[in-house]
């Protein structure tokens, strides 16, 4: 984990952010181009199962819309199974229930070199970024007075209802305790405590936090659910007045929200060492994670039923059709995507490799 991190601010953040790399103008020829032709011959059946995390549920979706046409230049009329659960869930189908995929894409990329590498795969791609903030609709409880500078005042009072997701199966459950402790630190107020520890049973140790492996909520003014687009419903609807999610997906679903100073919002990479000041132990896992800059990260599995179809896959996805249809989509792209391991031939036009 160490070295990962150090890898990222090392390599990524001087290769890719000094250089400009994130949502540039440079367009590369990925050869997707061409068209199909009636005339080919008859297309082979074939199906890539996805496992991916809900945050990246609408543009997988397009991008997958699109790889089907492209596909058939390729010969293949493919059947994609895209399941959407919180990330650490879609890793532990793999490693805990044994569950076969082709393609996993996760919110938290770290937790590829940390569960994944090296028995399930041996590389990964950084492709995506994105940040927390607060959503909301005209319904919700002081909609029109809730602000960056005041937001965790208004989350505390006794009328108002909040949620994130959980913690020990999705990054942005645990992103979300982590952005509340950072909190503490920032505005210099007992923030965890009061939103986080009053109403469940998650709780800190100086600036590290312990999710227990079941998650309690102690009152009826914190909703917690597996994913993070498990809440949306509950806000569009008006029965949960606020909570934390990435930006993208608030944009998707065209919600209200509230931007986060860049010292809370996981979004900054020259803030990555003032982020590691806080850190989670997941129930779940075991594992310890360090507050960092939000980077997604995919990797097409050792066992792939569907390997090579499945790099084609990733190939589009890291193309410029990918990074086009990622920020339609309101999500920003690392561009170029950043390769880590073993990287496969068929994905080396389309990364920078990191190490």
């Amino acid at each position: 984990m160490k070295r990962a991190s150090l890898i990222l601010t090392g390599i990524f953040l001087l290769a890719v952010i000094a250089s400009g790399c994130i949502g540039g103008d440079e367009v590369r020829d990925t050869g997707t181009k061409g068209g199909y032709s009636s005339e080919q011959a008859e297309l082979k059946k074939a199906t890539l199962k996805i496992f991916h995390a809900g945050s990246l549920s609408e543009p997988l979706k397009d991008v997958s819309e699109a790889f089907r046409e492209y596909a058939k230049t390729l010969g293949y009329d493919v059947e994609i199974q895209a399941e959407a659960s919180g990330s650490v869930m879609a890793v532990r189908k793999v490693t805990d229930l044994g569950k076969k995929a082709d393609i996993v894409a996760l919110a938290d990329y770290t937790l590829i070199p940390q569960l994944l590498v090296p028995n399930y795969t041996d590389f990964y791609v950084l492709f995506a970024t994105n940040e927390i903030v607060i959503a909301f609709t005209d319904r919700s409880k002081y909609a029109d007075e809730i602000n960056s500078n005041n937001w965790y005042e208004i989350l505390a009072r006794d009328d108002v209802s909040f949620g994130f997701s959980d913690p020990n199966q999705d990054p942005c459950g645990y992103r979300s305790v982590m952005v509340m402790k950072l909190a503490d630190i920032y505005y210099g107020k007992p923030i965890f405590e009061t939103l986080v520890e009053r109403n469940t049973n998650i709780y800190a140790e100086g600036n590290h936090i312990v999710a227990p492996k079941e998650i309690q909520i102690k009152t009826d003014k914190v909703v917690i659910r597996p994913k993070e687009t498990d809440l949306t419903g509950l806000v569009e609807s008006g029965s949960l007045d606020y909570y934390f999610i990435y930006k993208s997906v608030a944009m998707q679903h065209g919600l209200k929200f509230i931007e986060l100073p860049k010292e809370i919002n996981l979004k900054d990479f020259t803030l990555a060492e003032h982020y590691g000041q806080v850190s989670i132990t997941l129930g779940s896992t075991g594992k310890t994670i360090k507050a960092e800059p939000i980077v997604y990260g995919a990797t097409v599995l050792k066992d792939a039923p569907n390997k090579g179809l499945a790099l084609e896959y990733l190939k589009f996805l890291l193309s410029e059709r990918g990074r086009q249809i990622f920020e339609k989509n309101y999500q920003d792209f690392i561009w170029p995507p950043v390769g880590f391991g073993n990287i496969p031939e068929e994905i080396e036009d389309e990364v920078m490799v990191g190490g």
